[in-house]
């Protein structure tokens, strides 16, 4: 059995690679771990927390997640663009997982964030999901 939140990271990120809204603006710079010399701008996997929320009979996580956009584009415009491309990916259309159920996601905030060097702009994009597990 695929743990829940796993299976969810694999089907977020799939989804913002393929997000043609995206395409244009990250192709699919689209990290866990970023690698030393990325190219600008991109998408990394943020904290995420899982907390069970079981019901009688129904074994379920309230999972919440944050994609980090980054952007070294003078301004803010390219990473508040980026970030509502993410929530519109997120949230348009259903996500699908092969062992588990989605119940749904729903975008929670997005966050403008100043970085201490004074050239990268970061948003951080945050969604709630809840999940039931077989």
């Amino acid at each position: 059995m695929t743990s829940p939140s796993l299976e969810l990271q694999g089907a977020v990120v799939a989804r913002l690679k393929a997000y043609p809204g995206l395409a244009a603006l990250v192709e699919a710079r689209v990290f866990d771990r970023v690698p030393e010399k990325a190219e600008l701008p991109y998408l990394s996997w943020g904290p995420e927390q899982a907390i069970s929320d079981d019901a009688e009979g129904i074994t379920g996580f309230d999972v919440t997640i944050q994609i980090d956009a980054w952007s070294r584009k003078v301004g803010l415009p390219e990473v508040k663009r980026i970030a509502e491309q993410v929530r519109l990916a997120l949230t348009e259309q259903e996500l699908a997982l092969d062992d588990n159920a989605l119940v749904l996601v729903e975008h929670r905030q997005t966050r403008i964030l100043p970085e201490p060097d004074g050239l990268t702009s970061h948003a951080a994009i945050e969604f709630a999901a809840f999940i039931e597990q077989p």
